[in-house]
Protein backbone atom coordinates (compact mmCIF):
# COMPACT_ATOMS: atom_id res chain seq x y z
CA UNK A 1 0.00 0.00 0.00
CA UNK A 2 1.63 2.92 -0.96
CA UNK A 3 1.73 5.89 1.78
CA UNK A 4 -1.12 8.36 1.27
CA UNK A 5 1.66 11.22 1.67
CA UNK A 6 3.56 10.05 -1.70
CA UNK A 7 0.66 10.34 -3.33
CA UNK A 8 0.68 13.90 -2.50
CA UNK A 9 3.73 13.89 -3.45
CA UNK A 10 3.00 12.41 -6.87
CA UNK A 11 -0.07 14.84 -7.44
CA UNK A 12 1.91 17.90 -6.41
CA UNK A 13 4.88 17.19 -9.00
CA UNK A 14 1.83 15.81 -11.72
CA UNK A 15 0.75 19.53 -11.51
CA UNK A 16 3.73 21.56 -11.12
CA UNK A 17 5.48 20.18 -14.31
CA UNK A 18 2.35 20.29 -16.16
CA UNK A 19 2.57 24.37 -16.74
CA UNK A 20 6.17 23.57 -17.36
CA UNK A 21 5.80 20.53 -19.95
CA UNK A 22 2.90 22.43 -21.81
CA UNK A 23 4.18 25.87 -21.96
CA UNK A 24 8.09 25.23 -22.68
CA UNK A 25 9.23 21.93 -22.43
CA UNK A 26 7.17 20.01 -24.74
CA UNK A 27 8.27 21.86 -27.64
CA UNK A 28 11.72 21.98 -26.65
CA UNK A 29 11.87 18.35 -25.93
CA UNK A 30 10.44 17.44 -29.33
CA UNK A 31 13.02 19.67 -31.16
CA UNK A 32 16.00 18.25 -29.78
CA UNK A 33 15.28 14.44 -30.01
CA UNK A 34 14.56 13.24 -32.87
CA UNK A 35 12.93 10.25 -33.91
CA UNK A 36 14.16 7.19 -35.28
CA UNK A 37 14.29 8.41 -38.78
CA UNK A 38 12.28 9.00 -42.06
CA UNK A 39 9.27 6.95 -43.07
CA UNK A 40 7.13 7.56 -46.42
CA UNK A 41 3.55 8.84 -45.90
CA UNK A 42 2.81 9.39 -49.46
CA UNK A 43 3.34 10.51 -52.90
CA UNK A 44 2.38 13.86 -54.58
CA UNK A 45 2.18 16.27 -57.83
CA UNK A 46 5.92 17.31 -58.23
CA UNK A 47 5.99 20.98 -57.63
CA UNK A 48 8.68 23.58 -58.65
CA UNK A 49 11.55 23.19 -56.22
CA UNK A 50 10.70 19.63 -54.93
CA UNK A 51 14.28 18.04 -54.70
CA UNK A 52 14.41 15.68 -57.27
CA UNK A 53 15.87 12.50 -55.67
CA UNK A 54 12.00 12.49 -54.33
CA UNK A 55 11.03 11.51 -57.47
CA UNK A 56 8.46 8.16 -56.81
CA UNK A 57 9.79 7.11 -61.03
CA UNK A 58 7.39 3.86 -60.94
CA UNK A 59 4.03 6.21 -60.22
CA UNK A 60 5.65 9.22 -62.12
CA UNK A 61 5.73 6.36 -65.28
CA UNK A 62 2.00 4.97 -64.89
CA UNK A 63 0.56 8.44 -64.26
CA UNK A 64 2.49 10.37 -67.11
CA UNK A 65 3.96 13.29 -65.35
CA UNK A 66 6.19 14.14 -61.91
CA UNK A 67 5.37 12.86 -59.12
CA UNK A 68 7.26 13.13 -55.34
CA UNK A 69 7.65 10.89 -52.25
CA UNK A 70 6.69 12.82 -48.95
CA UNK A 71 8.43 11.65 -45.70
CA UNK A 72 7.66 11.80 -42.40
CA UNK A 73 9.71 11.99 -38.92
CA UNK A 74 9.11 8.38 -37.15
CA UNK A 75 8.49 10.05 -33.94
CA UNK A 76 7.93 7.47 -31.74
CA UNK A 77 11.12 7.11 -29.13
CA UNK A 78 12.20 5.25 -25.92
CA UNK A 79 13.51 7.30 -23.13
CA UNK A 80 15.50 5.39 -19.96
CA UNK A 81 15.67 7.30 -16.91
CA UNK A 82 18.87 6.17 -15.12
CA UNK A 83 18.50 7.31 -11.63
CA UNK A 84 20.94 7.04 -8.67
CA UNK A 85 19.51 5.98 -5.68
CA UNK A 86 22.75 6.04 -3.30
CA UNK A 87 22.93 7.48 -0.19
CA UNK A 88 24.44 10.07 -0.59
CA UNK A 89 21.25 11.40 -2.14
CA UNK A 90 19.66 12.06 1.05
CA UNK A 91 21.78 14.99 1.15
CA UNK A 92 20.54 18.61 0.60
CA UNK A 93 21.67 21.80 2.41
CA UNK A 94 19.33 24.35 1.30
CA UNK A 95 15.38 23.70 0.89
CA UNK A 96 15.42 20.03 -0.80
CA UNK A 97 17.34 16.50 -0.90
CA UNK A 98 19.36 16.01 -3.96
CA UNK A 99 16.89 12.44 -4.44
CA UNK A 100 13.75 14.77 -4.57
CA UNK A 101 14.92 17.04 -6.65
CA UNK A 102 16.61 13.86 -8.97
CA UNK A 103 12.73 12.96 -8.84
CA UNK A 104 10.99 15.92 -9.84
CA UNK A 105 13.43 16.34 -13.15
CA UNK A 106 12.33 12.80 -13.92
CA UNK A 107 8.92 13.89 -14.15
CA UNK A 108 9.16 17.10 -15.96
CA UNK A 109 11.45 14.69 -18.75
CA UNK A 110 8.68 11.83 -18.62
CA UNK A 111 5.55 13.70 -19.11
CA UNK A 112 7.72 15.45 -21.95
CA UNK A 113 8.20 12.54 -23.47
CA UNK A 114 4.58 11.31 -23.25
CA UNK A 115 3.37 14.73 -24.50
CA UNK A 116 5.25 13.56 -27.44
CA UNK A 117 4.13 10.09 -27.93
CA UNK A 118 7.33 8.38 -27.21
CA UNK A 119 7.53 5.56 -24.16
CA UNK A 120 9.45 6.15 -20.93
CA UNK A 121 11.19 3.41 -18.83
CA UNK A 122 13.64 3.53 -15.28
CA UNK A 123 16.47 2.37 -13.71
CA UNK A 124 16.98 2.56 -10.11
CA UNK A 125 20.54 2.09 -9.01
CA UNK A 126 22.42 1.90 -6.31
CA UNK A 127 25.57 -0.28 -5.68
CA UNK A 128 23.58 -2.14 -8.12
CA UNK A 129 20.89 -1.92 -10.10
CA UNK A 130 17.03 -2.35 -7.50
CA UNK A 131 14.30 -1.62 -10.16
CA UNK A 132 13.88 -2.01 -13.38
CA UNK A 133 10.42 -0.49 -15.57
CA UNK A 134 10.09 -1.44 -18.75
CA UNK A 135 9.42 1.70 -21.39
CA UNK A 136 5.62 2.20 -22.20
CA UNK A 137 3.44 5.22 -23.09
CA UNK A 138 0.73 6.85 -21.33
CA UNK A 139 0.07 9.38 -17.96
CA UNK A 140 -0.49 6.19 -15.92
CA UNK A 141 2.74 4.52 -16.40
CA UNK A 142 4.43 8.10 -15.83
CA UNK A 143 2.59 8.70 -12.78
CA UNK A 144 3.91 4.57 -11.55
CA UNK A 145 7.27 5.87 -13.02
CA UNK A 146 7.06 9.25 -10.42
CA UNK A 147 5.72 7.00 -7.65
CA UNK A 148 8.79 4.51 -8.13
CA UNK A 149 10.73 7.16 -7.46
CA UNK A 150 9.35 8.28 -4.69
CA UNK A 151 8.21 4.80 -2.55
CA UNK A 152 11.82 3.25 -3.69
CA UNK A 153 13.80 2.59 -0.50
CA UNK A 154 17.32 1.78 -1.44
CA UNK A 155 18.73 -1.22 -0.55
CA UNK A 156 22.44 -0.16 -1.41
CA UNK A 157 24.36 2.74 -0.01
CA UNK A 158 27.00 3.36 -2.50
CA UNK A 159 27.14 4.11 -6.56
CA UNK A 160 27.59 1.80 -9.05
CA UNK A 161 27.22 3.73 -12.31
CA UNK A 162 29.21 1.06 -14.74
CA UNK A 163 26.60 -2.09 -13.97
CA UNK A 164 23.71 0.70 -14.38
CA UNK A 165 24.74 0.97 -17.90
CA UNK A 166 25.45 -2.72 -18.24
CA UNK A 167 21.95 -3.94 -17.41
CA UNK A 168 20.57 -1.15 -18.96
CA UNK A 169 22.77 -2.18 -22.70
CA UNK A 170 21.59 -5.51 -21.65
CA UNK A 171 17.73 -4.74 -22.01
CA UNK A 172 17.29 -2.21 -24.39
CA UNK A 173 17.59 -3.27 -27.94
CA UNK A 174 16.78 -0.33 -29.60
CA UNK A 175 18.53 3.05 -29.72
CA UNK A 176 16.99 5.30 -26.88
CA UNK A 177 17.24 8.59 -25.30
CA UNK A 178 19.03 8.27 -21.41
CA UNK A 179 19.26 10.74 -18.49
CA UNK A 180 21.61 9.23 -16.27
CA UNK A 181 20.45 11.32 -13.15
CA UNK A 182 23.57 11.07 -10.24
CA UNK A 183 25.87 13.26 -8.27
CA UNK A 184 28.50 10.99 -10.26
CA UNK A 185 30.14 10.16 -6.71
CA UNK A 186 31.26 7.12 -8.49
CA UNK A 187 34.36 6.31 -10.11
CA UNK A 188 35.46 3.48 -12.88
CA UNK A 189 32.44 4.38 -15.15
CA UNK A 190 33.84 5.58 -17.73
CA UNK A 191 33.85 2.74 -20.45
CA UNK A 192 30.40 2.08 -19.89
CA UNK A 193 29.73 5.33 -20.35
CA UNK A 194 31.21 5.44 -23.86
CA UNK A 195 30.09 1.85 -25.13
CA UNK A 196 26.29 2.94 -24.03
CA UNK A 197 27.27 6.47 -25.82
CA UNK A 198 28.01 4.78 -29.38
CA UNK A 199 24.74 3.16 -29.57
CA UNK A 200 22.58 5.67 -27.50
CA UNK A 201 21.88 9.22 -26.74
CA UNK A 202 23.37 9.64 -23.44
CA UNK A 203 22.64 12.99 -21.47
CA UNK A 204 23.87 13.11 -18.03
CA UNK A 205 22.08 15.34 -15.13
CA UNK A 206 24.67 16.25 -12.44
CA UNK A 207 23.03 17.34 -9.34
CA UNK A 208 25.08 18.69 -6.71
CA UNK A 209 24.84 20.61 -3.28
CA UNK A 210 27.19 23.47 -2.13
CA UNK A 211 28.19 22.71 1.18
CA UNK A 212 29.63 19.23 -1.51
CA UNK A 213 31.45 22.84 -3.06
CA UNK A 214 32.53 24.97 -0.30
CA UNK A 215 32.52 24.39 4.01
CA UNK A 216 31.44 26.98 6.03
CA UNK A 217 33.95 28.54 8.74
CA UNK A 218 31.61 26.87 11.60
CA UNK A 219 35.03 25.73 13.40
CA UNK A 220 35.19 22.04 14.30
CA UNK A 221 32.64 19.57 12.32
CA UNK A 222 32.25 16.15 12.41
CA UNK A 223 31.47 15.21 8.39
CA UNK A 224 30.17 11.65 7.36
CA UNK A 225 30.48 9.80 3.87
CA UNK A 226 26.61 9.13 3.36
CA UNK A 227 27.71 6.18 1.29
CA UNK A 228 30.82 4.72 3.29
CA UNK A 229 29.82 5.97 6.61
CA UNK A 230 33.58 6.85 7.69
CA UNK A 231 33.34 10.07 9.62
CA UNK A 232 36.60 12.83 10.11
CA UNK A 233 36.65 15.34 12.20
CA UNK A 234 37.49 18.95 10.16
CA UNK A 235 38.02 22.48 10.98
CA UNK A 236 36.59 24.26 9.21
CA UNK A 237 37.87 27.68 10.77
CA UNK A 238 41.45 26.91 9.15
CA UNK A 239 41.50 28.74 6.01
CA UNK A 240 43.88 26.54 4.16
CA UNK A 241 41.54 23.51 4.80
CA UNK A 242 38.72 24.96 3.30
CA UNK A 243 40.49 26.49 0.41
CA UNK A 244 42.10 22.76 -0.09
CA UNK A 245 38.19 21.29 0.24
CA UNK A 246 37.01 23.59 -2.33
CA UNK A 247 39.77 23.17 -4.81
CA UNK A 248 39.24 19.84 -4.56
CA UNK A 249 35.65 19.76 -4.93
CA UNK A 250 36.37 22.36 -8.19
CA UNK A 251 38.59 19.44 -9.51
CA UNK A 252 36.12 16.86 -9.44
CA UNK A 253 33.60 18.64 -11.15
CA UNK A 254 36.23 20.06 -14.18
CA UNK A 255 37.43 16.66 -14.67
CA UNK A 256 33.70 14.74 -14.82
CA UNK A 257 32.93 17.72 -17.48
CA UNK A 258 35.94 16.76 -19.28
CA UNK A 259 35.43 13.50 -19.31
CA UNK A 260 31.78 14.05 -20.43
CA UNK A 261 32.98 16.32 -23.41
CA UNK A 262 35.56 13.65 -24.62
CA UNK A 263 33.07 11.59 -24.86
CA UNK A 264 30.36 13.64 -26.60
CA UNK A 265 28.31 13.28 -24.35
CA UNK A 266 25.88 16.14 -22.96
CA UNK A 267 25.58 17.50 -19.78
CA UNK A 268 23.69 19.43 -17.79
CA UNK A 269 24.80 20.83 -13.98
CA UNK A 270 22.29 20.81 -11.37
CA UNK A 271 22.48 23.06 -8.16
CA UNK A 272 20.17 22.36 -5.03
CA UNK A 273 20.94 26.05 -4.06
CA UNK A 274 19.20 27.08 -7.79
CA UNK A 275 16.41 26.65 -10.02
CA UNK A 276 16.38 23.52 -12.35
CA UNK A 277 14.23 24.87 -14.49
CA UNK A 278 16.75 27.42 -16.36
CA UNK A 279 19.69 24.33 -16.77
CA UNK A 280 17.30 22.61 -18.67
CA UNK A 281 16.00 25.09 -20.80
CA UNK A 282 19.57 26.05 -21.32
CA UNK A 283 20.36 22.96 -22.56
CA UNK A 284 17.33 22.45 -24.82
CA UNK A 285 18.01 25.66 -26.58
CA UNK A 286 21.61 24.88 -26.85
CA UNK A 287 20.90 21.29 -28.57
CA UNK A 288 18.17 22.94 -30.32
CA UNK A 289 21.21 25.29 -32.03
CA UNK A 290 23.13 22.57 -32.86
CA UNK A 291 20.36 20.11 -34.72
CA UNK A 292 19.21 22.99 -36.82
Amino acid sequence: MIPKEVLKKVKRIEIQTRGLVNDVFSGEYHSVFKGRGMEFAEVREYQPGDDIRTIDWNVTARMGHPFVKIFEEERELTVMLIVDVSSSGEFGTISQMKGEIAAEICALLAFSAIKNNDKVGLIIFSDHVEKYVAPKKGKSHVLRVIRELLYHKPEGHQTNISEALEYFSRVTRRRAVVFLVSDFISSGYEKGLQIANKKHDIVTISITDPREQSLPDVGFIELEDAETGETILVDTGSMDIREDFAMRSNEQVIKRQKLFKSMNVDSIEINTHESYIEPLIRFFRMRAKRFR
